[in-house]
């Protein structure tokens, strides 16, 4: 019996039966309706819509406040955020930053270490044991935030079921349009949210910092908007990116970035680069470390190799921050062309090119050494 008390019933009945009614709906759809390729595209618009509500909005902006926001694209995150139906804005932001400071400790709400069910949905399940949750003050202050909340279970009804239904009435078709638009749809991004809690912890790469179990997982980054470079992002929670190449799989970041070309978000914080190269060296330096100490008949041979990857290592950094120092040169005197010319603005084109490629030739260097060593250490 008091198994049974610490159950959330709700939860446990919304959770369990939410599948269960999408097969059903697809059915009765199927039986009674005639299928439109609308249907699918109503699927895709409404999974985005909400997915991004969730990483953009109720992630890295409330719960991260890695960027700013105009208040109509807030109110968009939040209106689309409640219809993926993950709790309010409120609720969602402080149990997400408890996570980040007590991660893989009891009081981290979705602990990896008690294993995949429990952090995937087992801990949605359970009532919390705690008198209650503890309300960012920050965003209590938010008005549009505390209307959010208020009015939650309205605004999720609304944009998870009336909606879709609507649209899909409009389309012949308003069985399909909840099913698809609606409960599958909900289905899908909610496993999609909480797969960064289970499977991000426990599957992919430690990058950039081995003090937690986050990893960067590239394959759920396609289904999680870019989330799943997440051993990234907890090494650098402000960085309003998750993916911190132009060319990692992100397309919050990309949604963020495109929003702030139109005056809508603005005050993108960036980790330096230097400080992502560096966590990035420091990680590869310990696989070859722990492989070293593995295999001891190489002990001496790695104390006189390491010397000198950390010296390279150095000429990374240093090479890295003269490229930095240069491209902020240039960019500000291509601001001020009448001022400098543009003979000024050629020469520094030309010596940043020169530092471009001796930051490569040092890195190269350094990781040719590094691949050199993981050999012979194996």
């Amino acid at each position: 019996m008091e198994k049974l008390k610490k159950i959330d019933w709700v939860n446990l009945l919304f959770l369990g039966l939410t599948p269960f009614a999408a097969g059903l709906a697809i059915y009765v759809h199927f039986t009674t309706e005639v299928w439109s390729y609308q249907l699918l595209t109503l699927f895709i618009v409404s999974y985005f819509l909400t997915g991004l509500a969730i990483t953009a909005g109720y992630h890295r902006l409330f719960s991260h406040r890695s960027y700013k926001a105009s208040w109509w694209v807030r109110f968009f995150y939040l209106v689309f955020g409640a219809g993926a139906f993950e709790n309010s804005c409120l609720k969602w932001s402080a149990d997400h930053r408890r996570h980040h400071q007590e991660v893989d400790t009891d009081n981290d709400p979705y602990n990896a270490r008690k294993g995949f069910f429990y952090s995937h949905i087992g801990w949605v399940l359970i009532k919390e044991q705690s008198p209650g949750t503890v309300f960012p003050k920050d965003l209590l202050k938010d008005p549009l935030v505390r209307w959010q909340h208020k009015y939650y279970l309205l605004l999720a009804g609304l944009v998870g079921f009336a909606l879709p239904t609507l649209v899909g009435f409009f389309l012949g078709a308003p069985i399909g349009g909840l099913a698809f638009g609606g409960l599958l749809r909900i289905v899908v991004v909610q496993h999609s949210t909480f797969f960064i809690n289970s499977l991000a912890h426990m599957y992919g790469k430690s990058t950039y910092t081995d003090k937690n179990s986050a990893k960067d997982n590239l394959w759920l980054s396609f289904f999680t908007y870019g989330e799943g470079f997440h051993n990234f992002h907890h090494k650098f929670q402000i960085d309003y990116r998750n993916g911190p190449r132009w060319y990692h799989w992100d397309p919050t970041k990309w949604l963020i970035k495109t929003l702030s070309f139109f005056g809508q978000t603005d005050r993108l914080i960036k980790v330096p680069e230097s400080d992502i190269l560096k966590s990035k060296m420091l990680m590869e330096k310990k696989i070859l470390l722990a492989k070293g100490l593995q295999t001891s008949r190489f002990d001496q041979f790695l104390k006189d190799k390491m010397p000198s990857l950390d010296g390279l290592q150095m000429k990374v950094e240093e090479a890295h921050l003269k490229f930095i120092d240069l491209k902020k040169e240039f960019k500000r005197v291509r601001n001020e062309i009448p001022l400098h010319g543009k003979e000024k603005l050629f020469q520094i084109q030309g010596n940043l090119k020169v530092a471009r490629l001796e930051f490569k030739l040092a890195y190269m260097r350094w990781y040719t050494q590094r691949k050199y060593l993981l050999v012979t250490v194996s």
